[in-house]
């Protein structure tokens, strides 16, 4: 099977519009009282991350909440303080390390979870966090945004 080319603008609105899907129906499981899911994401690297804003319910016209989506566990985070998706990284990475050090040290934060909190799971989540540090940090990836 030939590997997509994320760099063919089609096969990047393909995923794009996939990814959305994904994102509205991690949402639709979650409880989380919100608005519309953005109709293209706030950033995006195919097919590895994207960031999408939510609107808000308490102020329509407003970002509520981010998800993060991609070949990563989805999650989201409210947008108090939030802006840019630059920010949205580096929260979300450092919620996942501190939730990585709560679980590995033995107490998970009350009301938190990601996952079912595996062994496996909290070694991925782990890196994946470290990576999203790397990624919020670099210039050149947020050059132009």
């Amino acid at each position: 099977m030939e590997t997509p080319d994320y760099d063919d603008p089609e096969v990047d609105r393909e995923w794009c519009l996939a990814a959305r899907s994904e994102v509205v129906e991690y949402l639709a499981g979650t409880g989380v009282q919100h608005g519309p899911v953005g109709d293209w994401p706030a950033w995006h690297v195919a097919p590895i991350l994207s960031i999408w804003a939510v609107e808000s319910v308490k102020q329509p016209g407003a970002v509520g909440w981010w998800v993060i989506y991609g070949d990563i566990p989805t999650d989201y985070i409210g947008s108090a303080g939030l802006h840019h998706p630059r920010e949205v990284l580096r929260a979300i990475a450092w919620r996942w390390k501190e939730y990585v050090d709560a679980v590995r040290g033995g107490s998970p934060p009350d009301g938190f979870a990601i996952g079912d909190g595996s062994p496996e799971l909290i070694d991925l989540l782990e890196g994946r966090a470290g990576l999203l540090v790397e990624m919020s940090s670099d210039d050149e990836v947020w050059a132009g945004l």
